[in-house]
């Protein structure tokens, strides 16, 4: 497991939580494997307890499964699961990207823009994990532009269904234009044209299902 930098004041059990996901994501916790409480104690320097926290926090989004006196899993990829995941966000943030177009302002577009050049450059470089945290961070820009920043918070735990399949497509698909929306959803924001904006939103969020097949070809182990 990749262990995360702890944040000043961040909670054991919300430190606990932060690692775990982003390793179910990252897939150093692969769909299918078991993970022990005890040794994520051990190799993140916490109780016991602040994992069982986060385990339990992640079991109700059905993204662990805990098995009393066993270790609990990793479940494999459902994508009932993936697609009430994607039509959350694809409703909320077809919403923000609206608004951004409406609240943008030149610092605004100026901190997206820097966000992809780094996209840009882990992308050729094909720095997965880096590229998906970049991604991630692109997103809650705008929900931030938006004043919406809470919300994105909120969605954070069901939106690990959708981002394990981001993840895979980031690693396995060859013809990427995930990092091209972005650019192009920047410069729509800067002509303030909301209806375009949206539409390629929802195009960008619908990309998953374009790239089934080559994740599935890569990783046919992971889903059920």
């Amino acid at each position: 497991m990749k262990l995360l930098e702890r944040l000043p004041r961040e909670s054991s059990r919300d430190y606990a939580l932060r690692n775990i996901k982003e390793n179910i994501i990252n897939l150093e916790l692969a769909p299918g494997s078991q993970i022990s409480e005890n040794a994520l104690a051990a190799e993140m320097g916490l109780s016991r307890t602040p994992v069982r926290e986060a385990l339990i926090e992640l079991a109700k989004v059905e993204i662990v499964e805990i098995h009393p006196q066993r270790k609990s899993t990793v479940p494999l990829i459902n994508y009932d699961l993936v697609e009430e995941s994607r039509f959350m966000r694809n409703l909320l943030e077809c919403a923000v990207v609206e608004l951004v177009c409406d609240m943008a302002a030149p610092i605004d577009l100026e901190r997206l823009n820097a966000n992809i050049r780094l996209q840009n450059f882990y992308l050729d470089g094909y720095y997965t994990n880096e590229l998906m945290a970049l991604d991630n961070q692109f997103h809650g820009l705008l929900f931030e532009i938006a004043k919406k920043s809470r919300v994105f918070g909120l969605i954070q735990n069901i939106s690990i269904h959708f981002d394990r399949v981001r993840a895979m497509a980031l690693s396995s698909v060859k013809d990427l234009k995930v990092v091209q929306d972005h650019q192009d959803l920047v410069e729509l924001i800067r002509r303030k044209d909301p209806k375009a904006a949206r539409g390629l939103m929802e195009a960008h969020l619908n990309r998953y299902r374009i790239d089934a097949a080559a994740i599935r070809e890569v990783y046919p182990q992971y889903f059920k």
